[in-house]
């Protein structure tokens, strides 16, 4: 997979010293550029989202919570906009706009998480099951009882015993000829479906991912409709149906509007047409047929139609991010501790330590924005069939992969930050971050763990890589171009030559070693580089185990899992940086242009930095050009110490939003109110001395 090379933007040694002075965010004009390709769309889902009727309430108990979120779902199909069928076709009732729908599903999270992966179940998992997975026919049969919540639905892929690992859950749908039914059964514990969203109370209907077994053969993982619950006459979910069984995952760490619960089978009839057949089917007799003849890419590919899950986790985990930034930002804004030299209280985001917890991660937050539209516009190119390849298909899976593991750690690791930013106050519920964290904690590891996606992610490189090797050494002249090039990086960086030769340009002038940092093309360079030089590494690392015995390849690729990881990580970095870089050049006002260009370098010199010592060890920078990283971006902070309110607000979420008392001003309030009440009784001349006071006087005095 490569990426593509964005243009070396917005240098701010080309800002004069009036322009850095006098330059302002037009909050109102960035705000319009954050809302992407399908504006009205996500305007829409954010006023919704920001209607006090879907607005989380944190005194509800669990039971009374997963009714309350059942019901705004059904508000949510009753409204006019139908924005919850954005993905679905239009001769169904739907718009066929899948980019536009995931744009509005991020919207939610800040109404209530448990709202948002609730509808994520019912429409993007076993709506899309459906629709992506089915033929025309299921289709028009299956759909609109998931598109009007007439039949609430789990999706029943994941077992107790295999999560990341679908190929090889243990439920099994064996085709029985004499029937023309497929027997659907769960073989042991293990093999429960489980943390299936609907599954404990409200689905009357599942897709259930099983190994389709026929004339003894297992043609591996496929999907079935299969009716769970019986439904009452009002149309609520009843008891289980025969030979279907189940039970509550009971109580969780978060997202307890979602009634999460397990499901088994035993030996549970499923018609041969309920067998959801895009990607294979089955004969009366019992005959297997599939477009696709190989089974790894048959698998792969219906997974793959599912990755729309991970597109929106990873623009949702950024808006969590956004919300607790927000909060923490305006409170650090109001509240202030400890005298400063003037005897006023000091503001917090006036110190240091306050700016380098908070700025980068506004910075940072920007970055997986910019890059989550990017992956918008691959999904809906090809979900929409406008440029449907299976080249974009892979690009779509690797980059969702890889944005999706890094965006919900980076989610869960700055709603931490923001709490302890806020002190004991963040800490209270009605401050919302508390909660945001709980129930964002889940999204590392549901559609598909972290770790295991980067792995994913990092496996592609690896074969990317060699596929160029083995066109780059094809012929005799190729082989030596190859081996020239290696052994010039070698003697370049491994010798270092090119630590000698920045340490002579900069000599003697900080500010010049800062000037080459603060370059757009050397900051690509230099992310560009390590993300190549570690699929390098790995690569050749591992090599030996394609002619290796397989206990031998297993241990050779067991030692070298860390830096598969690590590889795919900072290619995510690359990925977000050439986002926001490309950004740039859409942005037509000349001060907001100049300020968000010091944050796209705040967020690609604190990647550098944290990674400094790869660079040293690698020859990538000189000690100059290292001690000068940790110095400018502290000087970015400060730059951007006056627009940091301007920069959350343009995220665009009010305090209908954030919901969160610190956001709301009355820190402020309560701030002048005291302020106000120590200058009146200075001016009384009814102020008592303070001891120290007069102990220095007495000092003077003596």
């Amino acid at each position: 997979m490569t990426t593509t090379s964005a243009p070396a933007t917005g240098h701010d040694d080309h800002a004069g010293p009036d322009d850095a002075t006098t330059a302002r965010v037009d909050v109102a004009g960035l705000a319009e550029l954050l809302l992407g390709r399908w504006p009205e769309e996500r305007r829409r889902a954010r006023a919704r989202a920001g209607e006090p009727y879907y607005a989380k309430d944190e005194s509800l108990t669990p039971a009374e919570h997963r009714e309350r979120t059942l019901e705004q779902m059904r508000a949510m199909v009753a409204s006019d906009d139908k924005l919850s069928w954005l993905a679905f076709p239009e001769r169904l009732g739907g718009f066929d706009k899948p980019g536009a729908n995931l744009a509005c599903f991020t919207e939610l999270v800040a109404a209530d998480p448990s709202l948002q992966i609730k509808s994520g179940v019912q429409w993007g998992l076993f709506g899309a099951a459906i629709l992506h997975l089915g033929t025309p026919e299921q289709q028009d049969r299956l759909l609109p009882g998931a598109m009007d919540l007439s039949v609430p639905g789990a999706f029943a892929m994941t077992e107790t015993g295999h999560g990341s690992d679908v190929d090889s859950i243990g439920t099994t749908a064996t085709y029985d000829p004499a029937t023309e039914e497929f027997v659907l059964h769960t073989p042991f514990r293990g093999a429960w479906k489980d943390y299936l969203g609907n599954a404990a109370v409200h689905a009357t209907a599942a897709t259930v991912f099983a190994q389709l077994i026929t004339n003894g053969v297992n043609h591996g993982v496929h999907c079935f409709y299969v009716p769970i619950r019986e439904v009452a006459p009002d149309g609520s979910a009843g008891a289980f149906l025969p030979g279907v069984g189940g039970e509550d995952d009971g109580l969780k760490g978060g997202l307890r509007g979602i009634d999460n619960g397990r499901l088994h089978f035993d030996h549970v009839r499923v018609p041969r047409t309920d067998l959801l057949a895009r990607y294979g089917s089955v004969a009366a007799d019992g005959t297997y047929s599939s477009p696709i003849d190989s089974p790894g890419r048959r698998f792969f590919t219906m997974l793959g139609s599912l990755v729309q899950g991970r597109v929106s986790l990873d623009g949702s985990a950024v808006t969590a991010a956004k919300l607790g930034l927000a909060i923490a930002v305006r409170y650090g804004a109001e509240r202030r501790q400890f005298a400063g030299s003037t005897g006023e209280e000091v503001v917090l985001l006036d110190y240091a330590t306050h700016r380098r917890r908070l700025f980068p991660r506004i910075a940072e937050a920007y970055a997986g924005h910019f890059a989550n539209e990017r992956l918008l516009d691959l999904f809906d190119d090809v979900f929409s069939g406008a440029q449907d390849t299976p080249e974009r298909r892979e690009d779509l899976e690797t980059t969702a992969a890889a944005l999706k593991s890094t965006s919900t750690a980076f989610a869960l690791d700055t709603l931490q930050e923001c709490r302890e930013a806020c002190g004991g106050a963040g800490f209270l519920t009605e401050n919302r971050i508390t909660s945001l964290r709980a129930d964002l904690d889940v999204y590392a590891t549901f559609e598909g763990d972290n770790t295991v996606l980067a792995q994913l992610v990092a496996k592609r490189l690896v074969a990317d890589y060699g596929r160029e090797v083995k066109g780059a050494t094809r012929t005799p002249a190729g082989m030596a171009r190859f081996v020239v090039e290696r052994a010039t990086s070698a003697a370049l960086h491994r010798t270092g030559l090119r630590r000698a030769s920045q340490a002579l340009l900069d000599v003697g002038d900080p500010r010049r070693a800062a000037g080459h940092l603060r370059d757009a093309a050397t900051q690509r360079e230099l992310l560009a580089d390590r993300v190549a030089t570690m699929v390098e590494e790995v690569a050749q690392a591992m090599r030996p185990a394609l002619k290796a015995e397989p206990v031998e390849a297993a241990r050779i690729l067991d030692e070298n899992q860390t830096a598969l990881v690590e590889a795919a990580r900072v290619h995510a970095d690359l990925l977000r940086w050439e986002a926001f870089t490309e950004a740039l050049e859409t942005i037509e006002d000349t001060g907001t242009r100049l300020i968000m260009t010091w944050v796209r370098d705040v967020f690609g010199l604190t990647v550098i930095e944290r990674n400094l010592t790869w660079y040293l060890l690698h020859g990538r920078l000189s000690d100059q050009r290292a001690r000068t990283v940790t110095g400018y971006v502290d000087r970015l902070l400060r730059r951007l110490r006056p627009h940091a309110v301007d920069l959350v607000d343009a995220w665009g979420y009010g305090q209908e939003h954030l919901r969160a008392q610190i956001s709301s001003g009355a820190e402020a309030e309560r701030q002048d109110e005291a302020r106000a009440y120590y200058q009146a009784l200075r001016a009384s001349g009814n102020a008592p001395v303070s001891e120290k006071a007069l102990r220095k006087k007495a000092q003077k005095q003596r």
